[in-house]
């Protein structure tokens, strides 16, 4: 990266910038999922997450009437390896696969080239813009999909709001720096008091957006939104920006486009915005609790039954990660958002 004059942006450009950028950006050039990556996710660490994923996918259909048309949209949909496995499980079901559109929505060319060799053979589209999805009742996919989005923080100084900034100085050094700013300017555009009670704000105005699209698309066509993804639940917002290299934490502020910038959900924020939007009803619970309620333990058990010493430990190994309290099982949630005269409430 060459730069003939220092740049200044706000945090969000700023993770766009280091993420997203078309020539260096660190979703545009690698794909940073599984051993060799910086991060696995948990369709990569065991197929069956995705199968009971696929099974409650089934189940809401059902609930929805079994519509003759119907959507499923993965948002960022990794290295492909959920979709497979979802595709692989609806051959069970056939009457639901011959239905059913399949899409995916991905902004990284790198990570397309992927999943079409993943997914080679099947009947999937690809939209780089969510208005371009049929108007049919949908379920929207979104695994580690909003953490990825990039964030804008205020702090609050002597009653006043400050937005944190980076500067890339010419020799590519960077650093965070505050402006000064209007908060009622900023919870105008969003439509929502944000800053109630708090000293520090972090959200995604991005996210936002999507999570407003995506609700009016479920209020008028029926359908819904699952979210798995890190996060808490508490009123108070936190500082969760962080950065990974290699399955490890790293600095935010070096090697632009060679690191992972993420941050932690806040549900609290989420079904603030979507009780705003109205029609709309929301769970929260636990991945741990979710997958458990979808029967992982006794699919874990089916599928080892004839499996050697070794094999088995891995499957279960494989398992505790996925609900274990100290791996993904507490801190990873599951929200699901859905029109208010649905009353579907699987896994929750």
């Amino acid at each position: 990266m060459n730069l003939k004059k220092k740049l200044n942006f706000p945090l969000d450009k700023f993770i766009n910038f280091s993420l997203y950028n078309k020539k260096f950006g660190y979703y545009m050039k690698k794909n940073p999922f599984g051993k060799e990556g910086d991060f696995i996710t948990a369709p990569n660490v065991s197929r069956l997450f995705s199968e009971m994923i696929a099974i409650w996918i089934i189940s809401f259909w059902k609930s929805l009437g079994s519509p003759k048309k119907f959507n499923v949209v993965e948002l960022g949909a990794g290295n492909g390896e959920m979709m497979r496995v979802l595709l692989e499980s609806f051959k069970n079901f056939p009457d639901f696969l011959n239905i059913c559109n399949f899409i995916i929505h991905e902004k990284s060319p790198s990570l397309i080239k992927i999943q079409k060799k993943k997914l080679i053979n099947n009947k999937i589209i690809w939209v780089s813009k969510l208005n371009k999805i049929k108007k049919f009742p949908c379920i929207f996919l979104a695994n580690e999909f909003f953490d990825a989005i990039a964030i804008k923080q205020y702090k609050k100084r002597k009653n006043f709001w400050f937005e944190k900034f980076v500067s890339i100085e010419k020799n590519r050094r960077c650093i965070f720096f505050e402006k000064k700013i209007d908060i009622k300017k900023i919870e105008k555009k969003i439509k929502l008091k944000i800053s109630y009670n708090q000293n520090f704000i972090e959200y995604s105005e991005l996210g936002l957006n999507y999570l407003k699209e995506i609700s009016e698309f479920v209020k008028k066509y029926s359908g819904g939104l699952l979210i798995i993804d890190y996060g808490y639940n508490e009123k108070k917002m936190k500082n969760t920006l962080q950065a990974v290299s290699n399955h490890k934490f790293a600095n935010i502020l070096e090697n632009i486009g060679e690191v992972d910038i993420t941050h932690n959900i806040n549900f609290n924020l989420f079904k603030r915005f979507v009780k705003k939007i109205g029609g709309l009803e929301n769970y929260l619970t636990t991945q741990k609790d979710f997958l458990i309620n979808m029967g992982i333990k006794e699919r874990a058990e089916i599928i080892t039954k004839r499996n050697n010493f070794l094999s088995k430990a891995d499957t279960y190994y494989r398992l505790e990660r996925l609900i274990g309290e100290k791996q993904m099982g507490s801190l990873f949630k599951v929200m699901f958002i859905k029109n208010k005269r649905n009353k579907f409430k699987l896994g929750f």
